[in-house]
Order: structure tokens, then C-alpha cells, then sequence
């Protein structure tokens, strides 16, 4: 950054010169771009404007109307300020005509008691410049550095925004084109005095140019976008003019931004993530206050406060994780199901890439709200988007504290649903009956050891002799004893298929005539399942 006025009055060379201002005193934070010695009159059209003006005074005239004429033409190039040298010229003071033009037109004029080298004082303030110059360039590679290394990452929104508060120490916060806010961080500040009334606030503020300073609000702001589609701003709560590294830092910031969403648009939006990250850190705790999760959520256009609020799951059918991009592409549904039904909600993908990769729903009904409606109406269009998920809701809580609740009860309630081969829209922890029972307590040993010593025998001869008489049994009770039906599921002839049940009956030494038996059995058989997709 260059120096100022002020920067080049605490140099060395300088003071000992005993540097006194008479004149401007208010505008020494004038930037000095360059020193400049001059002792005709005639010199305002040769300057180009930042340069701190050096004379002894000697060639100018005797007429206050032309010293006045003379600070004029400098105020009105731009000159940061001029420096006399008394004892040539000038005794003690300059002129009074002088120094009253300096205060009308605000140009600082510095006097020099004592003779002082002017080759010296150019000297150390060229040096100044030249390594603020070279600062600025260092500082600016780095920035480069840093965010180059965020792009080839694949580094998140989220983490972007938060190297942006880092390296500037000021709140940062992401916003769409709506004046929602996609990812923010309050550098330590209060979130939810940051974020609050944001969207009236943001609409407000609109500086010139794609980055600009507005000094109302204290806001740098720049547009974030590429190759003529933007589709949002940056910015950076400052509270003062920006400095220039600040501006390059704003500015590399929406270029990775940007570029982050042109090299994957396959993702997940930026708006699904920015949903995905506030419904997650609600599931983590991570929020000290819920007021910070609700003002986030607010200025994303989801009111909490007040509200019925549900947790909602939607995971893909069968175990093991789904296929690449099939979660982003319901997130994507889910939000446009949501929409349509005119519901506030939170969408995003949760544990993306892991087993239990599922897409979360935060759903917010006002107090008067049907849920039941409402979810129908949602797991509807759901239904009609592509792909073979379940959708699982939790119970209704009326706080963001009880929210981390609601999603547990979805998640499991997903889990059991989407094992199953139902045809409902949507599950709630009563539709699940026994399955969702023995699916809560599979973690008890002593289901595992009732799963063991009803099923130990017949798992280990499958295992041993490479047989499949465990689906078997599981066919046979699944078809209610119907051992045609079970039969024709198994792609088995009749007979074959009783002998693998006589074969099951011995290995188990167990009557699959006898009812109690066999409920035993499938009751084993239920957790078995639940044990197993937990593992898987």
C-alpha cells in the first residue's frame, strides 16, 4: 500500500528536517505515489497527480493572488502535499495567502525548520514505496498461492468463505442472486447480529462495478460468476475503505468460487450445500447458540422460529451407498418438491460418498400446518422424480433444539424402510411395527445372542458347504409357510424345495410345522437383517 502524508512525516530523513503541518492538517492520510522536487510555479501540468510536492520556495512569486493560483493548480492534479523548506525563501511561516488557498482547497503543506537533504527524503520515500509496491506483489502471489491450492482440492463453499474470514479477519459472507446467504463466517463476530435482516440489508447495498466499496454499510462487495452467468456476490464486512490487498483478496476468492462451480457441475449446488452444512452442524451440535442456526437458516429464506418443525430422510433403497451423483439429483427434487408445495425447508446431502450417504430435509410448517398434508404432498412429487429412494419422517418438534432428535428417529426409520419392499409414500416410526423395533435394538447383545443361537447352526453350514439355506427359510417365512409360493419365488422346482426345508429342519433340528417355531425364526431372521445392514 502506499504511503501517507503522515507515513512520510515519521521517516527519518524527514524529521530532521523538524517537519511542522500549517496547513491541511485533516488530509494527511493523502497517499504519496511519488516525490517530486519543483521549484518553478508553472509545474501542476507536468504532475499526474499522488506526488508530494518539494520546494525551497525561492521561484515563487510575491503576489498572494498568484500563490493562490498556484495551490489551485496543484489541489486540482492531485497532489498529495507540499513540503517547504524555510530559510531560503521563507524565515519562519509561508505566506498567509498560501497557507489560507492550502486550507480552502485541503492540500497539507508541511514546513522544514531545518535544512534537510531533499535528495535524502526522496530517497527513503521512493524506498518505502518500492517495497510497499513489492509487499502488495508478495502478498498478492500468495493469495494466488492459497486459493489455487483451495481450486485443485475441490475445497467446499464453505471452506472458501472460511479462508476469506482467515487471511482477512473480518466477517465473510457468500449471498445468491436472491440476497440468500449461501455459506457465511462471522470471523469471531456475532453470527446472528451478522446475518440479521440480511436480505433488506443486502438489497441496500450496490456499488458500482463487479467489486466495489460502499461506504454506507462499511461492505466490499464483489460478483461471483463466470463466463457471463452470475450467480452471486461476496463480501466482506470491513467497516472502511479497502486496501489493495484486501481488494485482490475479495476478488481471487469469487475466481475460485466461481471456478469450483464450473468444473463440477455435476454436484450438488452451492444453495443444496449451503443447506446440507446448516443441517448438519444442527445434527453435530456445532452451533453454541441455536439462535446463530436459526438466523442462518433465516437469511437462506427459512424461518425457524415459531414454527413446526420436522426432520425428513431420503436415502436410496438397498444397502451399500448409492450411485454417484443419484443423491445431488434428489437433494436437487426434494427442493423442488418442497417448492412447489409452498414448504420452507432445508435440503441438502448428508455423508455424501459414505454408506450412509442420505439427503436431509428440514422441513418448516407454520404452527396451523397439516403435516401429514404436507408431507404426503412432497413425498408425492418425490415419487415422481428418477431414481428409487424412501423418504422417513421423524416427530414433529417445535424447537431448533429437538431438531437433532427428529432426524435420529428419520434416519432410523429410513434405514428399516429402505430394506423393505413397501409401497408407501412416506414412513414414520409406527409404520415399521416389529422390523423398526428389532432395527433400534440391533446394537443388544442379547439380540445378537438370541440371533445366534436361533440361526448360529444353519449360518455356519451355508458357510461351510457354500448353500443358500438361510434365504430359504427366509422365503419360506416371508410367503407365510406357503411353500408353492415360496417355491416360485426361489426359482425352485417343488420337490427341491422341500428337501432344502427337511435339510433346514435337521440342520436347525428345529419343526417349521410347528408356529411358535417359526416365529421364532423369523424374528431371528428380522434382526439378522437389521445386524447385518448395519455392517454393510
Amino acid at each position: 500500500m502506499l504511503p501517507t502524508v503522515d507515513d512520510v512525516l515519521r521517516l527519518e530523513a524527514v524529521r530532521r528536517g523538524q517537519p511542522r503541518v500549517v496547513a491541511g492538517g485533516d488530509r494527511l492520510g493523502n497517499r504519496v505515489r511519488w516525490v517530486h522536487v519543483a521549484e518553478i510555479t508553472d509545474i501542476a501540468h507536468l504532475l499526474h497527480g499522488g506526488e508530494l510536492v518539494l520546494t525551497t520556495g525561492i521561484a515563487l512569486p510575491d503576489e498572494p493572488e498568484r500563490l493562490r493560483a498556484y495551490i489551485a493548480e496543484l489541489a486540482e492534479v492531485g497532489v498529495s502535499g507540499l513540503m517547504i523548506e524555510l530559510g531560503r525563501r521563507y524565515a519562519v511561516e509561508p505566506p498567509a495567502a498560501l497557507v489560507a488557498a492550502a486550507e480552502e482547497h485541503g492540500l497539507p503543506v508541511v514546513v522544514l525548520a531545518h535544512e534537510p537533504a531533499f535528495v535524502d527524503i526522496t530517497e527513503a520515500v521512493h524506498s518505502q514505496i518500492v517495497q510497499d509496491q513489492y509487499a502488495e506483489l508478495r502478498a498478492s502471489e500468495q493469495l494466488h498461492e492459497i486459493f489455487t491450492r483451495l481450486s485443485v482440492e475441490g475445497a467446499s463453499t464453505e471452506e472458501v468463505v472460511g479462508q476469506v474470514a482467515a487471511l482477512g479477519g473480518r466477517p465473510v459472507v457468500l449471498e445468491n442472486l436472491a440476497h440468500q446467504v449461501l455459506a457465511a463466517d462471522a470471523g469471531g463476530a456475532d453470527a446472528s447480529e451478522l446475518l440479521s435482516a440480511w436480505e433488506t440489508r443486502s438489497r441496500a447495498v450496490r456499488p458500482g462495478g463487479r467489486t466495489g466499496y460502499d461506504p454506507v454499510s462499511g461492505w466490499l462487495v464483489t460478483t461471483v460468476g463466470a463466463r457471463g452467468e452470475d450467480w452471486g456476490r461476496l463480501i466482506i464486512d470491513l467497516g472502511s475503505p479497502p486496501t489493495p490487498r484486501e481488494t485482490v483478496l475479495i476478488e481471487r476468492a469469487a475466481t475460485t468460487l466461481a471456478l469450483g462451480r464450473l468444473l463440477d457441475r455435476h454436484a450438488e449446488s452451492v444453495e443444496r450445500q449451503a443447506h446440507g452444512t446448516i443441517i448438519a452442524r444442527i445434527l453435530a451440535h456445532a452451533y453454541a447458540d441455536p439462535q446463530e442456526a436459526a438466523a442462518r437458516a433465516r437469511a437462506l429464506g427459512v424461518p425457524l422460529a415459531g414454527r413446526r418443525l420436522i426432520g425428513v430422510v431420503l436415502r436410496h433403497r438397498g444397502p451399500g451407498a448409492p450411485p454417484a451423483g443419484e443423491l445431488a439429483a434428489l437433494a436437487e427434487t426434494a427442493a423442488a418438491a418442497c417448492k412447489d408445495a409452498r414448504i420452507a425447508a432445508l435440503v441438502g446431502v448428508l455423508d455424501d460418498g459414505g454408506p450412509h450417504a442420505r439427503v436431509g430435509v428440514l422441513a418448516s410448517l407454520p404452527a396451523r400446518a397439516e403435516v401429514e398434508a404436507a408431507l404426503t404432498e412432497v413425498a408425492a412429487r418425490v415419487r415422481e422424480g428418477p431414481g428409487a429412494a424412501v423418504m422417513a419422517a421423524g416427530s414433529v418438534v417445535e424447537s431448533v433444539r429437538d431438531v437433532r432428535r427428529s432426524f435420529l428417529e428419520a434416519e432410523q426409520v429410513a434405514d428399516v424402510a429402505a430394506r423393505g419392499s413397501g409401497s408407501r409414500l412416506f414412513y414414520r416410526l409406527p409404520d415399521l411395527r416389529l422390523r423398526g423395533l428389532l432395527h433400534l435394538l440391533r446394537d443388544d447383545a442379547r439380540v445378537q445372542t438370541f440371533v445366534e443361537r436361533e440361526l448360529g447352526r444353519l449360518l455356519a453350514y451355508d458357510a461351510e458347504h457354500g448353500a443358500d439355506l438361510t434365504r430359504i427359510l427366509e422365503l419360506y417365512l416371508e410367503s407365510g409357510r406357503n411353500k408353492a409360493v415360496a417355491a416360485q419365488r426361489a426359482h425352485l422346482s417343488r420337490p427341491a424345495f422341500y428337501e432344502r426345508l427337511r435339510r433346514i429342519e435337521r440342520v436347525l433340528d428345529a419343526d417349521l410345522d410347528d408356529v411358535e417355531s417359526c416365529v421364532s425364526l423369523h424374528v431371528a431372521l428380522l434382526a439378522l437383517s437389521s445386524v447385518r445392514w448395519e455392517r454393510s
